[in-house]
């Protein structure tokens, strides 16, 4: 339960039909029309770039794949920084998350409860310190699936737990503690959790077996839900767009109007810009990866994004990052 890239844990999932599966999905969600252009394509292998951007984060920190440690790892010469920070005694780190003011909110998980820390790093990248946000606890169980965003200003945090292949998203206040929780009996998969002001946005995988007994993925769905509106049942959320094909990774930015996607086809990764006005695509960049894309984030500058796709993906350049679980910039 401990990696982004391990498979979830089905053994014990009721078969349901896919049309029960579909029933959250919104008919008619705005489908964004998917123009590729031309671009010079960036072929990157997972190597040191001194020729970064100043302007973006000088340091990821990763979970490493066991949970037992946090990495701080310098995007530029792809080198640790200081000592790796153990986990509290017990317990597993499984997500991480940067706030605007370049600390990070990590998440930890054991005896069926996920708790939350705030770690600060030097100026030189160094770990300076972890603290616990004492009021922050949500109930239930952390998988492979489970998610973590949490609002730049670090006021809210919202987690995903899973109870089989049904998922429950809670939105605490760190300073409270006060919940609020929204869940589904349909079986799917919710993940890509962004903030854009009081909107969480999340990608929405309707999941079924199939008469084989294999389990089958539906479309995409980018969605959003007003954590300021009602709680209860996901069905409160509203669909923003159905995802390109070939794409299951997708965030909102934070000012709304755009969805930023990733998609991968044989070993190359392209990275997109969807209005969610409905106006053509753009292409970002392309890049030659390891493995498929399993998360993109937005750096705590608020003005680049990262890609994880086995190494860890700018539109510059790529820092080892196959020793992770998970990482933020």
């Amino acid at each position: 339960m401990d990696g982004r890239r391990e498979n979830p844990p089905w053994r014990g999932l009721i078969p349901v039909a896919i049309a029960a599966a579909g029933a959250l999905v919104v008919a008619g969600g705005m489908d964004v029309v998917h123009r590729q252009q031309r671009a010079t394509e960036k072929k990157h292998e997972a190597a040191p770039a001194a020729g970064a951007k100043k302007t973006e984060p000088r340091f990821v920190v990763g979970v490493a794949a066991s949970g037992t440690a946090l990495i701080v790892r310098d995007v530029r010469s792809g080198k640790d920084v200081g000592l790796p920070v153990a986990a509290p005694q017990g317990r597993r780190f499984h997500r991480v998350a940067a706030l605007k003011d370049g600390s990070y909110v990590v998440a930890s998980y054991a005896d069926r409860a996920v708790t939350f820390h705030r770690l600060t790093l030097q100026d030189d990248g160094r770990p300076e310190d972890l603290k616990d946000i004492p009021k922050a606890t949500v109930p239930g169980v952390s998988t492979s699936w489970s998610d973590l965003a949490v609002s730049p200003d670090g006021g809210r945090i919202a987690y995903v737990t899973y109870q089989r292949a049904r998922s429950r998203v809670d939105v605490v206040a760190a300073g409270t503690g006060v919940h609020r929780v929204w869940t589904t009996k349909l079986p799917a998969r919710v993940s890509s959790l962004s903030w854009s002001g009081p909107m969480l946005s999340f990608v929405w995988s309707p999941v079924a077996r199939s008469a084989g007994g294999e389990v089958a993925e539906s479309k995409h769905q980018l969605r959003t839900l007003n954590t300021d509106g009602a709680t209860g049942d996901l069905k409160l959320s509203k669909a923003v767009l159905t995802l390109p094909k070939g794409s299951t990774t997708a965030i909102l930015s934070r000012d709304g109007k755009t969805v930023f996607a990733g998609i991968v086809k044989d070993s190359q990764m392209s990275v997109q810009a969807l209005s969610v006005a409905g106006q053509p695509a753009r292409l970002l960049w392309n890049q030659t990866v390891k493995e498929e894309l399993t998360s993109l984030d937005t750096a705590h500058t608020g003005k680049a994004l990262l890609a994880t796709a086995g190494d860890l993906y700018t539109a510059d350049t790529a820092v080892p990052g196959q020793d992770f679980a998970d990482a933020a910039w």
